[in-house]
């Protein structure tokens, strides 16, 4: 335990019951810090024990997103930066995605028996949707992803959030015959209340906070809850390709590792670890190779690990006695 100098003993090093004590001292909120009253801090090491379904201590699940822009506004990542708009060159090569690295990634998936979480705007329904045939088809499951990643939810009033929330959720429940139980916002983008809109809005869990390895309960308002699964932003092809720079392989490098880490950690607490993909970047020959090897090195694994959804974590931590998921 790290100490401040101030609280420690005057001898030099204190004790772990002199700590306790001055931490007790310790206000429970800073008057100067803004707080988002969604969840209380809880040490993972501290925590109830749990295992997943046949005993397991390690869930992997992919998370792909699928996403459509508009041509010559709105939002958008850059394999390079771009012209005055329309950029058709960011524009061309976020479309490749849905046209041709969205199949090279079923054909994979399909190849590893390795199911999805397809997060995904609305409008792709207009746009491609003979891609969403796909997926249903295999059975994945689809998680609310808004309308376009064009736009950002959180800079809207509530009442215009409230309603992109609705007409994403009811595209979806059209198609599939039933609404998305899970919702990641375009670009990560909250409001203040957006848990709450999502949880009136009949949503069970969020994957936008990536501030822990395992589920956590969001208090929302009006008394209410909403769980929030693990989604990462480390071994995220956006952050990772786009933002740092890294290469295929590099970032095929980084899911094993993390695999291989989370699953000696998990011996001690069981752990969520997701593997956040875009096809218009992993579904590139040369990023698909590298990724093809890291996710055959996973499914070889597969009696040790439990691979699912997100929507399967969410589902199996509703069965859990009250108190195991932190809040």
């Amino acid at each position: 335990m790290s100490r401040d100098p101030q609280v420690s003993s005057a001898k030099g090093g204190g004790t772990d019951a002199g700590d306790k004590r001055a931490a007790s001292q310790v206000p429970k909120s800073s008057p100067f810090i803004r707080p988002h009253g969604r969840y209380g801090y809880s040490a993972i090491v501290h925590r109830k024990p749990f295992t997943w379904p046949g005993g397991k201590r390690l869930a992997v699940y992919v998370g792909l997103n699928l996403e459509h822009f508009s041509f010559g506004e709105g939002h958008g990542a850059e394999l390079c930066p771009g012209g005055p708009q329309p950029d058709v060159l960011n524009y061309a090569w976020r479309d490749y995605g849905n046209r041709v690295g969205v199949w090279r990634l079923i054909d994979l998936f399909d190849e590893l028996s390795l199911p999805a979480s397809v997060l995904v705007n609305s409008s792709i329904y207009h746009y491609c949707p003979e891609v969403m045939d796909a997926f249903r088809v295999r059975g994945d499951e689809v998680v609310g992803h808004g309308r376009t990643n064009s736009e950002r939810q959180g800079v809207l009033p509530e009442p215009e959030e409230r309603l992109l929330i609705e007409e994403a959720t009811s595209i979806i429940a059209h198609a599939e015959g039933r609404s998305p139980a899970g919702w990641l916002g375009p670009w990560i983008s909250q409001s203040s209340v957006t848990p709450d809109l999502l949880a009136e809005a009949g949503y069970s869990y969020i994957l936008d906070w990536c501030m822990d390895d395992q589920p956590v309960w969001f208090a929302t308002r009006n008394g209410g809850r909403i769980l929030s699964v693990p989604y990462p932003q480390e071994l995220n092809d956006i952050p990772s390709i786009v933002g740092r720079k890294d290469s295929g392989e590099q970032f095929a490098g980084m899911i094993t590792d993390t695999f291989e880490e989370m699953l000696a950690q998990s011996a001690k607490q069981s752990l969520v670890m997701g593997i956040a993909l875009h096809p218009y970047l992993v579904g590139q020959p040369h990023r698909l190779r590298p990724l093809r090897r890291a996710l055959q090195a996973i499914v070889a694994r597969r009696d040790d690990i439990w691979i699912t959804t997100a929507g399967g974590i969410a589902d199996y931590c509703r069965t859990l006695p009250e108190g195991v998921i932190p809040s």
